[in-house]
C-alpha cells in the first residue's frame, strides 16, 4: 500500500496562478527540473500575465502548461496571436484547453472544441492538451451539454496527431470520481485521466472553493466537518483521498489514471512539501489514510 500511494504521488503536475508565482522566489526550490506547472487564466485577468509566468517557468526549467480558455479569446487571430507568443517564447507544447468561466464570450469561441478545431494547435507544434473532467458536475453546464461536449472533444481526439488527456475538478473524496472513470470507462473513453486533489488549506477556505466550483457528492463531507468551529481554521491534507485513489488505481490499470494534478489554492508551498514527504516514503499508514512523518 506505501508504494502505491508513492507511485500515484510520483506522476504530479501542479497549478498556479500569475499573482500566486509572483510569491515564488525560485521554483527550482520546490519543484524538480520539467515539473508540468499549469498557469492559469482566469476571468478579468491578462493573459499576458499567464505567458510571462510562462516564460519565467521555462527559464528556471520548468515545463509551463497554461490554460487556453475559449470564450476569452476576441477571433482566431487573437488565439494565433496567444499561440505563437506562448509557443516561440515560452517554449510552450502542451496547455490544457477550457472553455473558461467568463459569463459572455468575448468572441467566436463558445466553447473548448470550437476553439480546438482551428487547426491551430497542430499548426504550432503542441503535443499535448488537456481537457476538463467534471466528477461532479459543473455549476455553469448542465449535464446532458457537459456529456455532448466530453463526446465531441473525445471524437476530436481520434483524429488529431496530438495526445489528449482529462484533467479532473478537485475533489475530496474518492468514490465519487471512481464512480464517473467507471462510467466513462463503460462508455468508451479512450483518453487518460489525470485526478485533482486539493492541496494543503484551512476546511474554511476548501468549502468556499467548493461551492463556487460547484462540487458536488464529496462537497458534504466537508460540510459536514465544517459545523465543527474549531477546525474550520486547521489545514486539511487529503491523506484518505490519496490512499483510495492510490488503491483504485493500482488494481484498475484500465482506469487509465495517469496521475494526479494538483490544486494549492494558495498554499503553494506546503502542497509542494507535503508530496514532497509522500514521495520519499517519509509517511505512516493508519486505518485508512496514513499520515505524514513530523
Amino acid at each position: 500500500m506505501k508504494q502505491q500511494i508513492i507511485s500515484f504521488v510520483n506522476d504530479f503536475s501542479i497549478e498556479i496562478t500569475p499573482k500566486g508565482a509572483l510569491k515564488i522566489k525560485h521554483f527550482s526550490d520546490y519543484l524538480q527540473p520539467h515539473t508540468a506547472v499549469y498557469v492559469t487564466s482566469l476571468p478579468g485577468s491578462d493573459f499576458s500575465d499567464t505567458l510571462n509566468t510562462c516564460k519565467r517557468l521555462a527559464k528556471e526549467g520548468m515545463d509551463p502548461v497554461p490554460h487556453f480558455t475559449a470564450r476569452r479569446f476576441k477571433n482566431r487571430t487573437d488565439l494565433e496571436l496567444a499561440l505563437a507568443t506562448a509557443c516561440e517564447q515560452a517554449g510552450v507544447r502542451r496547455v490544457l484547453a477550457l472553455a473558461g468561466s467568463d459569463k459572455q464570450a468575448a468572441g467566436e469561441f463558445l466553447d473548448t472544441i470550437s476553439m480546438l478545431e482551428t487547426g491551430l494547435f497542430e499548426k504550432y507544434g503542441i503535443q499535448s492538451i488537456g481537457i476538463a473532467g467534471y466528477p461532479e458536475g459543473s455549476p455553469v453546464i448542465e449535464e446532458p451539454d457537459l456529456r455532448a461536449h466530453k463526446n465531441r472533444k473525445i471524437k476530436f481526439s481520434e483524429v488529431t496527431d496530438i495526445d489528449m488527456y482529462m484533467v479532473t475538478q478537485f475533489v475530496f473524496e474518492a468514490q465519487p470520481v471512481i464512480d464517473w472513470i467507471e462510467g466513462i470507462r463503460e462508455q468508451g473513453n479512450p483518453l487518460p485521466v489525470r485526478v485533482g486533489i486539493p492541496g494543503i488549506a484551512s476546511l474554511k477556505l476548501l468549502v468556499g472553493h467548493a461551492k463556487a466550483c460547484g462540487i458536488g457528492a464529496s462537497k458534504t463531507m466537508l460540510i459536514k466537518q465544517a459545523k465543527n468551529i474549531h477546525k474550520l481554521l486547521a489545514l486539511q491534507e487529503p491523506n484518505k483521498l490519496i490512499r483510495d485513489l492510490a488503491a483504485y488505481t493500482s488494481k484498475t490499470p484500465e482506469a487509465k489514471i495517469a496521475g494526479c494534478h494538483l490544486y494549492p489554492f494558495g498554499g503553494f508551498e506546503p502542497t509542494v512539501k507535503w508530496r514532497r514527504a509522500i514521495a520519499q516514503g517519509q509517511f505512516e499508514l493508519t486505518q485508512d489514510a496514513f499520515e505524514i512523518n513530523k
